[in-house]
């Protein structure tokens, strides 16, 4: 990468970036659609529908199924996933000292809702670190993929999306990062990620993938500058 200006802004996503809740999250799913008559691996939650809002998750299975999913099954998972958080939550290993030495500004993009968002960075002892610049999937017109909730941050921000460095855990995300013109970097930390995520995330359009705060730093150093 060529010398050039600095990056501005870090973008994180949240859930399997920050905190390892994905593997919660997607147990969680793979469960009680089972439950409803949905048959589904946890490892297919995973590859299908992390990094999604749940609206988009929703869609494809009722669109599946043929007919809506039972009026109480978003209550009955958040319930489930807020008994989860509570008890078996944590921050990904090292994140915390990672953000605490950036250098530049800081904010998190996530598809999760803001009360979900927040409860799980607070339970974290994140919340702090970023607040109040924590961005949400209800914030904007369009989940991931699309770009509009990166592009919505970064212009909150005052940033411009080439001076952006995004850290993405999920193909969707990663696609939603490349769409609003921003670097990319793939990050396998969370206990979800299996063999092949990485790959994914590359061919998905990440540029480099990193699997620990200590090799995202590597990276940082390495390509802190955008090429002009």
């Amino acid at each position: 990468m060529s010398r050039g200006k600095p990056f501005e802004l870090v973008i994180f996503d949240c859930d399997g970036v920050l905190i390892d809740s994905e593997i919660l999250a997607c147990r969680i799913d793979a469960e009680e659609l089972n439950a409803i008559g949905y048959p589904i691996t946890l490892e297919e939650v995973v590859l299908r529908f992390t990094g999604l809002p749940s609206g988009s998750m929703r869609a494809v299975v009722e669109r599946d199924l043929g007919r809506p999913l039972p009026d109480n099954f978003e209550a009955i998972i958040r319930k489930k996933t807020s008994d989860a958080y509570r008890t078996d939550l944590t921050a990904i290993a090292g994140m915390a000292e990672f953000i605490d030495a950036l250098d530049i500004p800081a904010c998190v993009a996530s598809s999760s809702a803001p009360d979900k968002l927040r409860y799980g960075l607070e339970l974290t002892g994140l919340y702090q670190r970023f607040a109040p610049n924590v961005f949400s999937t209800t914030m904007v017109a369009n989940g991931k993929p699309a770009p509009d909730l990166f592009l919505h941050a970064a212009r909150t921000m005052g940033v411009e999306p080439d001076r952006c460095v995004v850290v993405e855990d999920s193909t969707a995300g990663v696609r939603a990062g490349v769409a609003a013109g921003m670097h990319v970097v793939g990050f396998t930390a969370g206990s979800h990620c299996g063999q092949g995520h990485g790959e994914r995330l590359l061919e998905a359009g990440a540029l480099s993938i990193a699997s620990h705060p200590e090799v995202l730093a590597t990276l940082f150093r390495s390509t802190s500058t955008v090429a002009m």
